[in-house]
């Protein structure tokens, strides 16, 4: 089972590379869901170590959600479902669960819109496009209203800058394939956005995280790693920042672009959830046109089901971008480009935004009276709220124990970079669910856990 268990040969204490150890055997396979670890005096005994050490591993082990303990059973892999922690891209539609894992729009706004276009399309002057071939980066006309649409946010309405992807992590992969090389450093929060963590794994890249506080990147930590690390470019979510909800002051912005310039690192900036900022804040692509990749979309303000995203990049690097599009898929479909134009052009997606900003204030004073008395990061028109878990609670065990009683929420493991976070948090969506209704269910559910966490974790190691 745990026989010729070797400890990782790094500077980190003997009970982290001992929880590395065995969760490393769980994710190959080699450990599989209920089985049984040996006692903790035998696993101590086999490596030369104290008790102690051992007990504090499997400690570790059980805040990553790896294993559970069972009274009268010992320590058990712990069974997982096949979304829990992981990269999810679509929400469940698994009976009794109210999923506030996904994040997503609030109203149907977009299908109502959407019923009303789509009679009245082909009568569109564009309409014959969508039968062709199109350039790489889009059609003019419909990169003329998205250079409209971003106008004093990236590209000064230039169309000659934007470049049309499906969606925002398509254009970051697109990004990432044209403006990197296997083996190049990428830096990022400590805790970001998932997307950004499969993406370089799949590209050979090296993602490393830095220490964030509640302003968001420490610009004295990104400092140091541009002077150690020699890194290729930044990763930055400056508003309503996935998971943590922050969004990075000007003054923040300033110090962290000051500091791209001097190192001559590229920033990517994901700025997908900006339109749904109360306020307006100038953006890394107005602060530094010259290193910034701008990358946004229209699903989380939108619709994701519509698939539309954009970048915007500076002349130099824009052809790259387009070429790596290109061997992906020729181009995006013109049919959804018309869909999106014609929402943009008419104030159709100006009106929907502003309905998901009035929904997402109802969503909001719910989880304010819900969760009143607990720590819980969020702002006024977010569609997540990121939840500091008081003690003895932990991410991976607080969402196992909310998905036992019918409420699905991410684990602040799910977000990490590296093996282990020291946040214990939970993200929740209130975006996701179906109706107000379900939210106050939901989050009457998690209140009820968190007033009860000593006595829900009582079987903890």
């Amino acid at each position: 089972m745990l026989d010729k268990l070797e400890l990782p040969d790094t500077d980190r204490p003997v009970y982290q590379r001992l929880a590395d150890a065995i969760g490393e055997r769980i994710a190959r396979g080699e450990l599989v869901e209920g089985e049984r670890l040996p006692p903790h005096r035998e696993i101590a005994r086999a490596l030369g170590i104290n008790v102690t050490t051992v007990t504090r591993a499997f400690s570790a082990l059980q805040q990553r959600g790896l294993v559970e303990a069972r009274p009268g059973r010992g320590t058990l892999i712990a069974t997982r479902t096949a979304d829990e922690g992981s990269f999810k891209s679509a929400p469940t539609d698994e009976a009794g669960l109210i999923d506030l894992s996904v994040n997503r729009p609030p109203t149907s706004a977009y299908l109502e819109a959407l019923a009303t276009l789509l009679p009245r399309l082909s009568k569109d002057r564009r309409f014959g496009a969508a039968r062709d071939y199109h350039p790489p980066e889009g059609p003019i006309w419909a990169r003329a209203a998205v250079a409209d649409w971003l106008n004093g946010v990236a590209g000064d309405r230039d169309p000659g800058r934007v470049v049309l992807t499906d969606g925002a992590q398509h254009g970051l992969a697109c990004v990432l394939r044209a403006l990197t090389q296997r083996g190049d450093v990428i830096l990022a929060d400590s805790i970001t956005y998932q997307g950004i963590n499969a993406l370089c794994r799949s590209q050979g890249l090296e993602l490393r995280g830095l220490s964030i506080d509640r302003d968001g990147m420490r610009p004295e930590a990104f400092e140091a790693a541009c002077a150690s690390s020699r890194p290729r470019a930044v990763f930055l979510v400056p508003s309503l920042h996935n998971p943590t909800t922050v969004t990075l002051s000007e003054e923040r912005r300033r110090a962290l672009a000051a500091i791209a310039r001097r190192h001559n690192v590229l920033i990517i900036e994901d700025d997908v959830y900006r339109p749904l900022l109360d306020s307006e804040i100038p953006s890394f692509a107005a602060l530094e046109p010259e290193l910034t990749i701008h990358v946004s979309c229209l699903s989380k303000c939108i619709a994701p089901g519509l698939r539309y995203g954009f970048v915007v990049a500076p002349r130099a690097v824009l052809g790259n971008i387009a070429a790596a599009l290109r061997i992906d898929r020729w181009s995006i479909s013109p049919l959804t480009s018309l869909v999106a134009t014609n929402m943009l052009e008419d104030g159709t997606a100006r009106r929907i935004v502003d309905l998901q900003r009035e929904e997402l204030r109802r969503r909001q004073a719910i989880l304010r009276d819900a969760l009143a008395g607990f720590d819980v990061q969020t702002q006024e028109t977010s569609p997540h709220a990121w939840l500091h878990l008081p003690e003895p609670w932990r991410g991976a065990v607080f969402a196992r124990a909310c998905r036992q009683r019918g409420v699905g929420v991410l684990p602040a493991d799910a977000f990490a970079i590296g093996r282990e976070t020291s946040a214990h948090a939970v993200r929740i969506n209130i975006s996701a669910a179906p109706s107000l209704a379900d939210l106050r269910q939901a989050l009457s559910t998690m209140a009820d856990l968190l007033h009860a966490g000593h006595i829900e974790i009582s079987g903890a190691v």
